[in-house]
């Protein structure tokens, strides 16, 4: 599979399409849960950036895939668009069930460039999302909640998997079709939005930092979530679940389509740097 080809075009987008699972947030059964769990859901410190991120999310990837071509592809990202949109209906349905009080936050007007913003949203799943596998794993192993709540949930997580991998092969298949010449300059813009993205988690997880010490902010899906699930923790135990969760999620689609790579190899990276300085020491 070459990508850049109609072939690849093909794939990736039926690979999504197919893949698709139809719900309605407002629908589900959503569990009578004792005090404690209740407690234990209005306790998690990410709701608000939760349910703001997933709400400009669906906005912007919407008004990007009006813009989109060939029929297909626009087709797929409008399909995205829509996920992200019952992603943030998901999580009203939830906080309003359960009594948690969010700061949804002001609406923000769209950005002008919606191919960048598309890039960088995208590349900011891929950050938090494979940590919030692990997270999700977490959760599981020690019956933070009740099964069948998250069962519930499984569904927006095992959504954010297909958006990277429609990703990073849109961002192949896009960087295949520009000139020869100017291919380095959309590399170079990708590793730009990389690096925002990037920027935007660390700056997120040094205000829960400060948040924690100060009783300010609560906002960062993973930097604050471990913490709160699984009270003390180890780093290289949880980096290596979520490298595992990473691979088992990913295994169900078409080996032909390309997987992300760069958050993965930071983590293996990091377990390798762990492992050296644990057997020197």
């Amino acid at each position: 599979m070459r990508p850049g080809s109609q072939a690849h075009l093909t794939l990736l987008c039926r690979e999504f399409l197919d893949s698709h699972q139809t719900f309605d947030p407002a629908t589900l059964p959503w569990p009578d849960l004792a005090e404690a769990d209740v407690a234990k859901l209005r306790a998690l410190p990410f709701w608000d950036e939760a349910v703001r991120t997933e709400r400009r999310t669906g906005a912007k990837v919407t008004a990007y895939a009006a813009e989109e071509s060939p029929p297909l592809l626009r087709e797929a990202v409008a399909l995205q668009g829509f996920e992200e949109t019952r992603h943030a209906a998901l999580l009203d349905a939830l906080v309003r069930r359960y009594g948690i009080e969010v700061d949804r936050g002001p609406d923000q007007p769209l950005p002008r460039d919606l191919h960048a913003a598309f890039i960088r949203t995208g590349y900011g799943e891929c950050i938090d999302s494979f940590f919030a596998f692990g997270l999700f794993a977490m959760a599981r192993d020690v019956a933070f909640l009740p099964p069948d709540l998250l069962a519930l949930l499984e569904p927006i997580v095992q959504e954010e998997v297909r958006h990277i991998l429609f990703l990073v092969n849109w961002v192949a298949y896009k960087r295949r079709q520009r000139p020869l010449p100017a291919r380095p300059l959309y590399v170079a813009r990708c590793v730009g939005a990389f690096a925002g993205a990037a920027y935007d988690r660390a700056r997120s997880a040094s205000n829960v930092a400060g948040g924690a010490r100060n009783g300010g902010s609560k906002d960062g899906f993973t930097a604050s979530g471990a913490g709160a699930i699984a009270g003390n923790f180890s780093l290289r135990a949880f980096v290596a679940r979520c490298l595992e969760e990473n691979d088992r999620r990913f295994a169900p689609y078409d080996p032909r389509l390309l997987r992300p790579r760069i958050v993965p190899a930071a983590a293996r990276a990091f377990l390798g740097v762990a492992r050296l300085l644990r057997g020197r020491a």
